[in-house]
């Protein structure tokens, strides 16, 4: 009896005549490499099998929408059926930490405008138990859960609450969200958790109080820092009010959009730069976590030089990045074997 190769193999009714395994295999270089043509090389070097950049690309894609498709899935269930879940806990211990921040991707669609950028949100959870400090009292973070997407934020906040749920949020005694207190951010969190602690991020807010500083003060550093010095030290002191007496020095100096309009942007966050509590409580007090992840997770692999995406594919690629990044990579062969019934 004579039987085809692809048969014998048990490849014939696999998308591409390779095992699933290899599948997964050549998915994860495609996902960890620059460019599609960089993993068709290192393929080459490490599996010494020769395989066109154009079939490690197809193979990423597919893969990375399996595992899209199972993960939105899996999130949406948990965001349809969340009346249901039992969030009491009477013994709650210690602090999950939020983060989450926007990058832009280039892809193939223009929007009105004419701009083929298009944010993509992503998002950081780890608890303290995921933090190292180090002997100068900086802290290293050892392990984060990552969830990104690139469009809207209705399905941003599916996918971050849903990875709340798997950490079971509930179960913590504090909830940190620190960000740069960009709206979006603000009402999402305090949409998914009202009892969230919110902490402007510190570094963020004397970046925005020197951009303030200079326009005012015409470049003069010793006039800024002196500004500079004044804001914080209210904010450590909790004295807002002499924080709204200062900026009111300067309420009729018209402010251009290409400067951060300081008076507005400490308003919208003045109940989150408590920063003399949250040194106290040990808390960090910068967003500096979720930049240094846009630059793993996104900037790394997506944004190369001359490289665009269509947003599904930019979506399929960044969730493979999630999974790597969060050290699940061993779930995907599961999660494929599934789908495609073997």
């Amino acid at each position: 009896m004579i039987v085809p190769l692809d048969e014998y193999l048990g490849i014939d009714k696999l998308p591409f005549k390779v095992s699933i395994r290899a599948m997964i295999e050549i998915a994860f270089w495609g996902q960890n490499q620059p460019s599609f043509k960089r993993a068709k090389e290192i393929i080459k070097r490490v599996h010494n099998i020769d395989i066109s950049y154009v079939t490690v690309m197809n193979i990423t894609k597919f893969i990375g929408k399996v595992v899209y498709d199972y993960n939105y899935d899996k999130a949406l269930n948990i965001w349809n059926n969340r009346a249901n879940i039992d969030i009491n806990c009477t013994n709650k211990k210690g602090t999950l930490y939020i983060q989450a921040d926007g990058a832009a991707v280039n892809t193939r669609i223009e929007d009105e405008n004419g701009s083929t950028w298009r944010e993509n949100k992503l998002g950081i959870l780890f608890s303290e138990k995921d933090l190292y400090k180090r002997k100068n009292k900086a802290n290293q973070i050892i392990h984060k859960e990552y969830v990104a997407f690139v469009g809207n934020v209705e399905t941003f906040r599916i996918l971050i609450f849903a990875k709340a749920v798997e950490l079971e949020y509930w179960k913590y005694e504090n909830i940190v969200f620190i960000s740069d207190g960009a709206t979006w951010l603000r009402n999402m969190i305090s949409e998914l958790f009202p009892e969230a602690i919110q902490i402007l991020d510190k570094f963020h807010l004397i970046e925005n109080i020197y951009d303030y500083g200079k326009f005012i003060f015409q470049n003069d550093m010793k006039k800024v820092e002196r500004f500079k010095d004044k804001i914080i030290g209210y904010c450590y002191s909790r004295e807002y009010k002499l924080i709204e007496k200062e900026l009111k020095k300067y309420k009729d100096i018209e402010i251009p959009p290409t400067v951060c309009n300081l008076p507005v942007y400490l308003r919208n966050n003045k109940d989150k730069i408590d920063y003399s509590t949250y040194e106290r409580n040990g808390w960090p007090l910068g967003s500096g976590a979720i930049e240094s992840s846009n630059k793993t997770v996104v900037q790394q692999r997506l944004k190369q030089a001359g490289i665009r995406w269509s947003v599904d594919g930019a979506n399929y690629l960044i969730t493979l990045r999630c999974y790597q990044e969060s050290g699940h990579w061993d779930e995907i062969e599961k999660i494929v074997v599934d789908h495609l019934g073997q």
